[in-house]
């Protein structure tokens, strides 16, 4: 019985040994070689793993910046430029700055905006009812008010207001990290850069509908009359199924289209004074008369100049015959 229990114990004794070295040979074989520099890029990021880098987490995101070598398309929204400096630094190559950005809610359906049809008794959540119908007001383009944003958001940046029932974003706290655009099934917010100290000017409206249809399901849409587009001179503003949008790239904060816009659908936000409307509708009817003068003008001096050609191009007339006989 001794012997038995000796036997079993040093079978299974060296059958681990060998098992052990299998394995310490395999692991050898196809040891994979990580780079040092991924744990350092690691420990500089903020931590968040909330995914508005475009990779799964902040280790990911380290293994890619160190992998491709540069970091032309890797920017950690939220830890910014001073983090991707960091990142630059051990890599061992220069950070490219990028305009920190926030997210914008592209919605002026409030409560008193967009009167509500029906009522949703269901799971509140923004993705479960977009699924089962369009909303409980007359815009199928809308915020529809459940909060998955709110939920989404790591950083406690966006909260509901009771008054409106719609989200409003923190910009001191925002990110720009995209996880409540994400998180959106109508797509409702956008992720813009937040603009020289903190200024911008964005279409709150996503209603593609024609104009009688959403100025019917909101008071505030934008019903695509094109008046901004025309009013911009510096090309910043481009009407598509209905609907105005504004380059951020391009805008140059006159918030002219503010002014004449007859529902109200553009917004401003963080400028020092108010909007005075009059003011810039004056601006802007002067400097329209002055350009519609000055293409008269043009007109006139290009149709005297038409008529002046031919006639000085024509030719002399022909000597009669009684001249030509008594030469």
């Amino acid at each position: 019985m001794t012997n038995a229990i000796v036997w079993t114990v040093a079978i299974l004794t060296v059958l681990g040994l060998l098992l052990a070295m299998v394995l310490y040979l395999v692991a050898s074989k196809f040891r994979v070689e990580e780079d040092p520099r991924i744990d350092e890029v690691e420990k500089v990021m903020p931590g968040a793993n909330c995914g508005g880098c475009g990779f799964a987490g902040c280790r990911a995101f380290a293994q890619n910046c160190v992998e491709t070598g540069n970091l032309e398309k890797n920017f950690c929204p939220v830890g910014g430029n001073a983090t991707m400096e960091k990142v630059a630094a051990i890599l061992g190559i220069e950070a490219v700055a990028k305009a920190p950005s926030v997210a914008v809610v592209r919605c002026n359906g409030s409560c008193a905006n967009r009167p509500q049809t029906n009522e949703y008794d269901g799971l509140r959540s923004c993705r479960v009812k977009a699924a089962l119908y369009s909303g409980d007001t007359g815009c199928a383009f809308g915020c529809l008010g459940c909060g998955d944003c709110v939920a989404a958001c790591s950083f406690g940046a966006i909260s509901m207001d009771p008054e409106t029932g719609l989200p409003v974003v923190d910009q001191e706290l925002c990110t720009g990290c995209g996880s409540c655009a994400a998180a959106c099934p109508k797509k409702v917010i956008e992720i813009r850069p937040k603009g020289p100290r903190n200024m911008r000017v964005f279409v709150s409206c996503l209603n593609r509908d024609k104009g009688p249809a959403a100025k019917k399901a909101c008071s505030a849409a934008c019903i695509g009359c094109g008046i901004c587009a025309k009013t911009c001179t510096h090309g910043a503003i481009t009407v598509e199924n209905n609907i105005a949008y504004i380059d951020p790239a391009k805008c140059k904060l006159c918030r002219e289209c503010e002014a004449l816009c007859p529902t109200g659908a553009i917004h401003s936000v963080n400028f020092p004074k108010p909007l005075d409307k009059e003011a810039v509708k004056a601006r802007v009817a002067e400097r329209n008369r002055k350009a519609r003068e000055a293409a008269a003008a043009a007109a006139a001096e290009a149709k005297a100049a038409a008529e002046a050609v031919p006639s000085a191009a024509a030719p002399a007339p022909a000597a009669s015959t009684t001249e030509k006989k008594e030469e």
